[in-house]
């Protein structure tokens, strides 16, 4: 394929998926014509079918069928933790066991240590594509926020401009347990300013549903959305979402609210897997499904092969209209030894464990919506007057899309980023 300009005005010849085209989009020889999306000033111009356009004028890339993305979102991962393995001995099987591991491993989190290993992760997604992540970082002191938190904020304002780092304070349920400590510990996330979230870890082993209401109470007096750990287990009686979902309606809360992992849906009867994600669709939640960890955390025992998968039940939250989005979670740590903050990563784990149709067509959207991280999600109909941040897959088509998309080229601004 041609180097491409250093500042094209034009690419040729790109095929856009099709959740990202009009409904009058004209057929090509296999899925929909082909595009020529324009640039201007850092932005899309227009974007029209090839066959359509009047020739184009300027310096262009002729991407020859290239698979073109907006820019990838990475809406749940844990750069404090990401790249520890290597200094990691034996880890109990499971999510209780990888917590215990990185609980050992936090009196080597120095503040260049943090830095290092959570720049090394913002620098591979930035080279993935990557334009919006959110980050956990573990909070457990109920008076003082974590290092990591504070790294994590230098580094979300030295790469402002680069990607949108949010940051989530990962709070254990206990310390929710009062409403007076409720608020306490969601005035000090709020005072860290915009691009934060008071967060909590929802699962059966500490399960307290007076602490998840005051959690979410004091969020709502702060004005802060939430982003929850909910039901990362495979237990049928998990009641984490179901109670959010309903807590949401009953107290009017007008944020919007992340829920990540969901997993024991799966293992819940067809009946009350449907009634919660029921509840799910009428409240503000967005889910968020991780496939690569919990593939490697749910069913996990020694020396026995895993009967269960742990994907939440993501077609199903789909056919019901709910925002759901893949990210890569945990990154070469206790809980995941796979992974390198390339969301694509993910997308290949769910649609293989997902049996997912279409996977470029029908789910790639699941990598792209920022908006559905927001109050009000905003489903992206097109590239159009967008910033140009945009990412082709030129080793692949739509057919092995996932597969054999390592090789890129991605713009930021309509400049690609190797030059």
């Amino acid at each position: 394929m041609p180097q491409l300009p250093a500042a094209p005005d034009f690419i040729a010849n790109a095929r856009l998926p099709r959740w990202l085209l009009p409904p009058d989009w004209p057929p090509g020889h296999e899925g929909p014509a082909l595009a020529l999306i324009e640039l201007a000033h850092g932005k899309v111009r227009r974007t029209v079918p090839i066959e359509a356009r009047t020739l184009a004028t300027g310096t262009g890339w002729d991407a020859r069928g290239a698979l073109v993305l907006p820019g990838l979102v990475d809406a749940h991962t844990h750069l404090d933790k990401a790249f520890i393995l290597p200094r990691i001995g034996a880890v109990k099987p499971g999510l209780l066991g990888a917590i215990d591991a990185v609980i050992g491993d936090r009196a080597n989190w120095t503040h260049a240590d943090l830095r290092k290993r959570a720049e090394r992760g913002l620098q591979l997604a930035w080279e993935a594509g990557t334009t919006h992540l959110r980050t956990h970082i573990d909070w457990w002191d109920p008076q003082n926020p974590p290092l990591a938190w504070n790294v994590m904020a230098e580094l979300a304002a030295e790469w402002r401009g680069r990607i949108r780092v949010e940051q989530v304070a990962l709070i254990k349920l206990a310390l929710f347990a009062r409403l007076d400590d409720a608020r306490a510990l969601a005035r000090r996330v709020a005072s860290t300013g915009a691009r934060t979230l008071l967060g909590g870890f929802v699962h059966s082993s500490n399960w307290d549903p007076a602490a998840l209401r005051h959690l979410v109470l004091a969020a709502q007096e702060l004005d802060l959305d939430l982003d929850l750990h909910v039901d990362e287990e495979l237990n049928p009686d998990a009641q984490g979402l179901a109670f959010t979902a309903e807590l949401l309606q009953s107290t009017g809360f007008q944020g919007r609210v992340v829920c990540g992992h969901n997993c024991a849906l799966a293992a819940q009867p067809q009946a009350q897997a449907m009634a919660t994600l029921d509840a799910v669709a009428r409240a503000p939640i967005t889910l968020v499904s991780l496939p690569i960890t919990n593939l490697l955390l749910q069913d996990a025992v020694t020396g026995r092969t895993p009967r269960q998968r742990g994907l939440t039940l993501v077609k199903e939250a789909r056919e019901r209209g709910i925002p759901l989005l893949f990210a890569s979670d945990n990154v070469q740590d206790p809980f995941c030894r796979a992974g390198s903050l390339d969301p694509l990563e993910a997308m290949q784990a769910a649609a293989l464990a997902g049996q997912l149709d279409a996977p470029f067509d029908a789910w790639s959207d699941t990598l792209c919506r920022a908006g559905w991280l927001q109050r009000e999600p905003q489903a992206m109909t097109s590239l159009d007057g967008a910033p140009a941040d945009l990412v082709a897959f030129t080793s692949t088509d739509a057919h092995a899309w996932p597969s054999r998309s390592a090789n890129r080229v991605v713009l930021r601004n309509g400049r690609p980023i190797s030059h």
